[in-house]
């Protein structure tokens, strides 16, 4: 075989791989910073206005706020993959479980002196009602057989309205500095604490892929419903599990979310960031429709999604712009990873490869 032919081999196998697309756009937009302004790589050493040591920086900014979308990256790939759909309710869902927390820690006074419940306690609560939440999802989808997005569609737009319910319309203010640790920085450490939080649950949902079988029922079920019930799976559970693990997802951004800023407005917070999860997935190089997937390929499609965000604020791009660029990569996404474009590809390599043995 000739060296042509073997350089035409490789090119093929490293387009084909899951990794080509989101590490190509990972390249373009560093070598875009690069040129346009290298100084969005420097990472300087302060204090932040308690007096604490932090790191700050666009890239600190993309681990940061990346890991939002990490976190959530997880269960909408699981979502994705069971279901051949997604959840588009994510960001209504982040509000009732960020409002839910602020109602326990706060109870019936929205200005309270000090905190009426420990956070753990408010915690495991938002993360039992993203739960519930998610199962409602669920159980319409593997159930009643309603399209994922359509079912979501329900919570998507009654979620934020339930949000505002369960305060009555009101904006707690949580007192004190300890619960803006989660969504901050904890004293002494100056890389942002939700970066930790999405390093544990990435570990988490390795070991449980890596010593259970919800990753090859997930698959088994996204691939063949009907094979996968005939081989003793329960499909329509393995549908409901997903979702509901993408509510303890949702539950984990609520605290940071909430965290933040230690209260929440109903209407801007985790908005549409469902968008940017789903884009996540498909940037990763995972299937829409569902079926096979890599975890740690969406994981990464979500950071780089957020380095396009972080890209695209540095230089001046209004937020109500932002959907429009995003929309850009989506079509340029979809365009790649259709079987049109790649039974073109694949036709193009076998006439390069006759015409060079000819």
């Amino acid at each position: 075989m000739s060296k042509t032919n073997n350089e035409t081999s490789f090119f093929k196998k490293l387009v084909g791989q899951q990794f080509f697309i989101p590490i190509l756009v990972l390249l373009v937009l560093v070598v875009f910073n690069l040129i346009a302004d290298p100084s969005f790589f420097k990472i300087a050493f302060g204090t932040n206005n308690a007096g604490n040591p932090v790191l700050s920086g666009s890239l600190i900014t993309i681990l940061d706020n990346g890991s939002e979308l990490a976190i959530l990256a997880i269960g909408m790939t699981l979502v994705t993959a069971a279901s051949g759909g997604q959840d588009i309710s994510v960001g209504a869902a982040v509000a009732i479980a960020g409002s839910t927390l602020l109602r326990v820690l706060c109870g019936s006074n929205s200005r309270p002196d000090e905190l009426q419940a420990p956070i753990i306690v408010a915690f495991l609560v938002s993360v039992v009602v993203a739960m519930l939440f998610g199962a409602f999802n669920g159980v319409l989808v593997a159930y009643f057989k309603i399209q994922p997005m359509i079912a979501t569609l329900i919570l998507y737009t009654a979620g934020r309205s339930i949000a505002a319910w369960i305060n009555n319309n009101e904006l707690p203010i949580v007192p004190g500095e300890t619960f803006t640790y989660f969504g901050g920085f904890i004293p002494g450490i100056p890389i942002p604490t939700p970066v930790f939080i999405a390093i544990a649950c990435i570990i988490i949902i390795a070991l449980v892929l890596k010593f259970t079988n919800l990753g090859l029922y997930t698959q088994a079920v996204g691939i063949n419903e009907s094979a996968s019930k005939l081989n003793g799976l329960n499909p329509a559970l393995i549908k409901v599990a997903s979702f509901v693990i993408l509510g303890v997802c949702v539950a984990v951004v609520g605290l940071i979310k909430v965290s933040r800023i230690s209260t929440i407005n109903y209407s801007v917070v985790a908005k549409d960031i469902e968008m940017d999860a789903i884009l996540a997935v498909a940037l990763g190089g995972n299937s829409l429709a569902g079926g096979k997937f890599n975890m740690a390929a969406s994981i990464i499609g979500a950071y780089i999604i957020q380095f396009l965000t972080t890209t695209l604020y540095k230089y001046k791009v209004p937020a109500d712009a932002l959907p429009a660029y995003k929309a850009v990569v989506v079509i340029i996404l979809v365009v790649i990873s259709s079987p049109t474009v790649k039974d073109w590809f694949s036709n193009l390599t076998k006439k390069l490869k006759v015409k060079e043995v000819a």
